[in-house]
């Protein structure tokens, strides 16, 4: 025969320490766009970009559909760029000298990136560029 089903609240209890995992992973995805910020050059200027663009996005006041332009616009540009950081230490893990296919992965994650930032500009230049020039 088949075992009892438990009572609900039993049943949709986690399980011990599942919480305490879930907001730790929390901390590792800080601690690992701290490292990236501290060690790429690239995801520094896009930090100071981001500043820029919401220092703009206050001083033209942009209405609520500009924000989320803006911001899905800025989040796929630190996605690109944090996940070409990632493809590039886990190629030069698995791959320290020169191999072609190494070269392959490390040009075609810095090309998700740039179609990223060209995105995030012309979203950037539609949302901007009109309020600039009405001034």
């Amino acid at each position: 025969m088949a075992e009892p089903i438990p009572p609900a609240p039993e049943r949709l209890r986690p399980p011990e320490g599942l919480w305490r995992r879930r907001v730790a992973s929390f901390g590792h995805a800080f601690r690992g766009v701290w490292a990236a910020l501290g060690s790429e050059v690239h995801l520094r200027f896009h930090a100071i970009a981001t500043v820029v663009v919401i220092g703009l996005g206050l001083y033209y006041s942009i209405s609520r559909v500009e924000w989320a332009l803006v911001a899905i616009s800025v989040a796929c540009v630190w996605s690109a760029e944090l996940m070409n950081t990632a493809i590039e230490a886990l190629t030069d893990l698995a791959s320290p000298g020169f191999h072609p296919l190494a070269g392959k992965a490390k040009d075609v994650a810095a090309g998700a990136v740039l179609l990223a930032a060209i995105g995030a500009l012309v979203v950037g230049g539609l949302v901007f560029i009109p309020k600039i020039f009405t001034l």
